[in-house]
């Protein structure tokens, strides 16, 4: 049986972490060469599903999917770390707020390797947005101004996952601190390959041996798209749970992004000028963990204090889209499925009917 140095990349959400792991999946059979392993299976879809179950069977989760449809994988996944030797990289975002009885699983179930922590993070004021995004894209129906509060009060799940500190008092708890590695994502203006070069200094990956570009991104949304997405959930739920996870939304989620919104662009998400003081005393905070800390930090501490918010700069509250803007967001989503609809067999078409029907609900909410 062979040891191997384990990296259990935990996070946090909104860190570049697809951009990340598309990239290990695309050059994964190239990196095995070099004895850096990515594990995959058939059996459980692409990669970063196989991942994404183990993850779930571990936290002893169920989303996304029917009910134990993850049972195993996260043994699946043991068996392929034992069967390796060299390097192995376990990455998913969801396990970073995981609780501690959790994580004494994880790092008992992998008790014979060298395990090593990777915290990906970013500053708030980028990611602070960009939850609400993502938690509309996963079916949630609240407002940008609840959605701080809950933030703020720590209630909210992205913020549980964000919080430097706890997460890494956690999962470093028995671990030398040179085995909790954490990355800062570079600014706004970074190439967007220094992230991937300060990842694989981590795990001890040249560059030259992943060359493909990541081609899955989780591409952010504006205002007005994200609004369509929000009252569509809400249509979707109401009064039945069981449907946020539709597949009419799944669809109109990923050709909106793919789309690229409407003519003129897309208006940006970003946190109220209000909140900034209370963005940078977390940083503060972070900063001093880890000044205290001993883990290795790779990248600049400053890329995580928020730049402050342009002098002058108008703020559009996302709880207030513009309504000829969320006309043309909301037609160019029903273009797009249109479009995807015509393109799959007659028996799928099915759907067509309730997705305009869908968008007509959604335009009496204006």
């Amino acid at each position: 049986m062979s040891r191997a140095r384990v990296f259990l990349h935990i996070g946090a959400p909104k860190t570049g972490t697809t951009y990340l792991q598309d990239r290990l999946a695309r050059n994964a059979r190239r990196l095995a060469r070099h004895g850096v392993h990515y594990p995959g299976r058939s059996v459980f879809g692409d990669t970063s599903l196989f991942h994404f179950r183990a993850a779930l069977d571990v936290l002893g989760a169920d989303w996304g999917g029917p009910p134990g449809h993850a049972d195993g994988a996260w043994e699946a996944m043991l068996r392929q770390v034992r069967r390796r030797g060299g390097t192995v990289v376990i990455s998913h975002e969801i396990l970073a707020p995981a609780p501690r009885e959790r994580i004494r699983k994880v790092m008992a179930d992998l008790a014979e390797h060298d395990v090593h922590v990777v915290y990906t993070a970013r500053d708030l004021a980028r990611q602070i947005p960009a939850g609400w995004q993502e938690s509309i894209k996963q079916g949630s129906t609240w407002r940008f101004a609840r959605y701080l509060r809950r933030v703020e009060a720590g209630g909210a799940w992205f913020m549980r996952a964000f919080d430097l500190p706890t997460v890494l008092d956690h999962w470093a708890e028995g671990l030398p601190p040179e085995n909790v590695h954490v990355i800062t994502v570079p600014g706004p203006d970074a190439p967007r390959e220094e992230l991937w070069h300060r990842f694989c200094s981590v795990v001890g990956i040249d560059p030259a041996w992943a060359p493909d570009d990541a081609e899955r991104v989780n591409e952010s949304m504006g205002i007005e798209e994200t609004q369509v997405l929000r009252r569509l959930n809400r249509r979707l739920v109401a009064g039945q749970p069981e449907r946020r996870r539709s597949k009419e939304a799944d669809l109109l989620l990923l050709q909106m992004v793919q789309q690229g919104g409407f003519a003129g662009g897309k208006r940006r998400i970003e946190l109220p000028p209000e909140h900034y003081p209370w963005a940078e005393a977390q940083a503060q905070r972070w900063v001093d963990w880890l000044a205290g800390s001993g883990v290795d930090v790779v990248g600049d501490l400053d890329d995580l204090r928020p730049a402050p918010p342009v002098p002058g700069a108008v703020w559009n509250d996302p709880d207030k889209p513009r309504r000829r803007q969320l006309a043309r967001a909301s037609i160019a989503a029903l273009e797009a499925v249109t479009l995807e609809a015509a393109r799959r067999p007659v028996p799928e078409q099915g759907m067509l009917p309730r997705v305009r029907a869908g968008f007509e609900r959604l335009r009496s909410d204006r």
